[in-house]
């Protein structure tokens, strides 16, 4: 199984977070933030991955730092139970409807952090969750999971549903890209024989 183990502490947040991803899709999440919780939640089922997190932040502030590091962890927490990569697929997409929004996803397994992120999200709060904090989330973790993610959205109206099909599309992407290709199980898919 294809695990790691993520504790985090600074002055601003304190972190402790387990990811399987060879899992079942069940998850243990409490971030302090609601929105942030059910978004993770998610993630963990629509990619098949097992996903614990807690986070003991400075949301008195806001949730910025709260976000932003859980991102790093979790970024961090792929590329650990990745290793070296051997027999993965690594490129993986998913356009996904979520009811209006439209979400396309495409995540390379690269060893670059890099993030393109195109999402319009009409409304500046869903709940109390500042919406800002969606591409600050991707961004900490496409760096840290040394990735290369990009995030469009074809159509979409309603916030929530907005950051939810972006969620969901990166999961299933994930997904794709870190199963194991049989046919070359003893093989780095790059022909530079490294990610």
């Amino acid at each position: 199984m294809r695990t790691a183990t993520i504790n985090r502490t600074t002055a601003e947040t304190d972190i402790a977070l387990t990811l399987c991803l060879d899992g079942g899709g069940t998850s243990e999440i409490d971030t302090g933030c609601g929105f942030l919780d059910h978004m993770l939640t998610l993630f963990a089922r629509h990619g098949g991955f097992d996903l614990t997190v807690t986070c003991h932040g400075d949301t008195r502030v806001d949730y910025h730092h709260t976000t932003e590091d859980i991102g790093i962890c979790l970024g961090e927490a792929f590329a650990l139970a990745l290793g070296d990569k051997k027999g993965i697929v690594r490129y993986g997409n998913m356009l996904l409807p979520m009811d209006e929004a439209l979400i396309l996803s495409a995540v390379d397994l690269s060893g670059r952090g890099h993030l393109t992120c195109e999402l319009q999200i009409p409304t500046e709060k869903v709940g109390d969750f500042d919406t800002e904090l969606t591409e600050e989330f991707w961004a900490a973790f496409a760096r840290s999971a040394a990735l290369t993610l990009h995030i469009r959205q074809l159509s979409g109206k309603n916030s929530h549903h907005i950051i939810e099909g972006a969620f969901k599309s990166v999961a299933r992407s994930l997904r794709q890209a870190v199963s194991l290709d049989a046919r070359f199980a003893d093989a780095v898919p790059s022909t530079k024989g490294v990610l």
